[in-house]
């Protein structure tokens, strides 16, 4: 860990950045079934649908009142592919597809905000898809969260999650880096995977940033076990295993990717990560709960800016496309959100 902590020194000295962000979950119906998903719910089930747009739209502008430039916009995966009941309700608010109610959602962000910028992580989606999404969105995002089919077999987490091949997601976040789209990904750590397939996925996704230079962060995100889930009983990692887990990642990507661990799965972990080489602490949101993890409150910034600076780190708050890419500049910056990246970047 002393090594990767040298190398977060060396190329971004001192400094830990965060995004201030509104988390939007539009409907958490979903074709996939991973089995310590605590998020999806059946469509007959208490809280299962889509959220209104108004709604949506309300929390948007509270969020930006309240100092957030980042929405982050997620689905359940295609939900109307598996269940006819969400396809009525689609079709109900005068839709067809999930992703036509995602886009008509950015399109009133982009309208209706100065400095909010849509940042989406909706599941696979096909090349089409991304390029019709790139306009609207300053980075997106998926989860490779592991390189392995051995967790797609029998009895293991992503039985019924057919979306969750790996070949699919490292066709995302390949076509993602050919249509120059600044881009999250990371690995989910605890769910039965080996330190041998956290590595090789950690080196899949360096592969491709080799390539086409678009990995902005990757995250290493713990599993935590949620009620009423098939893997309810299951052991979390411990924090010195996110702690390794961030330090490979930091020698594996240098000071190229930003590695990211969420604060509000490891609290009690947080001067560890970092001095595990950790950068980037990821969105952290004044007013909305993380829907994926609701047992696990963010962090107040107070909180999170005295641990920063307790290890001798500044917190920075960052857009939720780096500065790289701000400085890069042409086709990794969207046309309809150039002025409000480049007015609010440092």
């Amino acid at each position: 860990m002393s090594a990767a902590l040298a190398v977060k020194r060396r190329t971004s000295r001192d400094l830990v950045t965060y995004s201030r962000k509104v988390f939007t979950p539009l409907t958490n119906l979903c074709r996939n079934r991973c089995a310590y998903c605590g998020f999806r719910r059946e469509p007959d089930e208490a809280g299962a649908g889509f959220m209104s747009l108004e709604e949506a739209m309300r929390l948007v502008k509270l969020g930006e009142r309240l100092g957030a430039k980042e929405v982050l916009v997620s689905t359940g995966e295609r939900p109307e592919e598996a269940y006819g009941e969400a396809r009525a309700l689609l079709k109900s608010l005068g839709y067809s597809s999930t992703l036509e109610y995602v886009v008509d959602f950015e399109e009133r962000v982009l309208e209706e905000t100065a400095n909010m910028m849509p940042h989406t992580n909706i599941g696979v989606l096909t090349k089409g898809e991304m390029s019709e999404l790139k306009p609207l969105n300053a980075s997106m995002g998926l989860m490779l969260e592991v390189a392995s089919e051995r967790l797609m077999g029998r009895g293991m987490p992503h039985e019924l999650s057919p979306s969750k091949h790996p070949e699919a997601r490292l066709r995302v976040i390949r076509e993602a880096g050919e249509l120059k789209i600044p881009f999250t990904t990371g690995i989910l750590i605890g769910i039965g995977e080996t330190w041998e397939e956290r590595v090789r996925s950690l080196v899949e996704v360096r592969k491709l940033h080799e390539e086409h230079g678009h990995v902005q962060e990757v995250i290493v995100q713990s599993f935590r076990p949620e009620p009423g889930t098939p893997m309810e009983g299951w052991r979390p990692p411990t924090p010195v295993e996110v702690a390794k887990a961030v330090a490979v990642a930091r020698l594996i990507f240098h000071g190229e990717v930003s590695v990211q661990a969420p604060p509000n799965l490891n609290p009690e972990a947080l001067d560890l990560l970092l001095l595990s080489g950790l950068q980037d602490w990821g969105g952290v949101s004044p007013l909305t709960p993380d829907y994926v993890n609701p047992r696990y409150p963010w962090p107040r910034l107070s909180e999170l800016k005295g641990a920063t600076e307790g290890q001798g780190f500044r917190l920075r708050e960052r857009l939720p496309v780096y500065p790289r890419y701000v400085k890069l500049g042409g086709s990794f910056i969207p046309e309809p959100l150039r002025e409000r990246v480049y007015r609010l970047t440092d």
